[in-house]
């Protein structure tokens, strides 16, 4: 298309065709995004790059060094005792030496036990023995929580349930004989759950964290530092158990820990703990010492008779009992 335009001297001419204007088209999407993308850029400072995460760490058991150590060590063979059980021979702690463990390992105030149910669900006359006395046997029930206190952190709580039975001519004396055998496996079943030196490893058939090393000395010493109380001299009033003389050269020790020698010095302490206990205690406490470690009745006194390692442990656990 041409376009007329007037000459200076009123004559129109025939004008060249005009230049194309560039088109002025609107930005796309694509350019307004990266165009941001510059700017935001250029606006926002440096950022260090992100670090790794933390790995997450294991929480404080609150146990010292020596009770892990402990607790973790294999169960000593020596410990182990057998009985049995219809055709076959069963493995089993007795109850004092676990709770002897106990105090050894959590200390006398680390630990404590609680019945909280008990059921009698048997009761029925039988014969006993081979005279076939008219008696009675019994059969109790009982679950028992063992509370651990370790470091100050929040107390451990294990719970484990155990069975007993009673046979006697006596029924109140069988209902007894039950009722703490109940208690006691219910106990050990709940401590069992802390590692073998409270019986764990005897649920391995192949008994691999069973070792025949020596014992763990005469249990007088604590982790911490802290003595048990049958080692400290306490003063009281004259009793029925008498100091007897103890032995000056102790024999060399036997393949059994429990039957080491007791020295001098805790057979004294441990009389006069034991003088220093409350009368009903302290007779509760020998007829029991007499039944367990078979004391004939012509003795007049059990005093010369505590001089092994397995005398301390036992009085030990019965005082924690009661």
């Amino acid at each position: 298309m041409t376009v007329a335009a007037p000459s200076a001297n009123g004559a129109s001419t025939t004008s060249r065709p005009a230049a194309a204007r560039p088109s002025q088209r609107p930005p796309s999407a694509l350019e307004l995004i990266r165009s941001a993308d510059r700017t935001g850029n250029a606006a926002a400072p440096e950022q260090a790059p992100a670090s790794a995460p933390e790995a997450p760490q294991a929480p404080p058991s609150g146990f010292s060094p020596e009770q892990l150590a402990a607790l973790s060590a294999p169960l000593d063979r020596a410990n182990v005792r057998q009985r049995e059980q219809g055709r076959s021979r069963v493995s089993y702690l007795e109850g004092w030496q676990v709770i002897a463990e106990a105090n050894r390992i959590f200390g006398f105030d680390g630990w404590q036990r609680q019945t909280i149910a008990v059921r009698c669900v048997a009761q029925a006359e039988r014969s006993i023995g081979r005279d076939q006395k008219p008696g009675w046997g019994v059969t109790y029930t009982a679950r028992v929580r063992v509370t651990v206190t370790a470091g100050g952190l929040t107390p451990l709580v294990r719970e484990g349930s155990g069975a007993g039975h009673g046979i006697d001519v006596d029924l109140g004396q069988a209902h007894e004989s039950a009722l703490k055998e109940a208690e006691t496996d219910a106990m050990k079943r709940a401590l069992m759950t802390f590692g073998n030196p409270f019986g764990l490893a005897l649920y391995d058939k192949s008994q691999r964290q069973i070792s025949s090393a020596a014992g763990q000395g005469d249990g007088a010493q604590r982790p911490g530092g802290q003595r048990s109380p049958l080692s400290r001299p306490a003063a009281g009033n004259p009793s029925s158990v008498a100091a007897s003389p103890a032995p000056t050269q102790p024999p060399s020790a036997p393949a059994d820990p429990g039957q080491v020698a007791l020295d001098a010095e805790t057979i004294q302490h441990l009389h006069s703990t034991l003088r220093a206990l409350p009368r009903p205690q302290l007779e509760s406490l020998t007829r029991a010492f007499r039944k367990r470690f078979q004391v004939p009745e012509e003795a007049v006194t059990i005093a010369d008779r505590i001089n092994q390692k397995c005398h301390h442990d036992w009085i030990e656990a019965f005082l924690v009992q009661q």
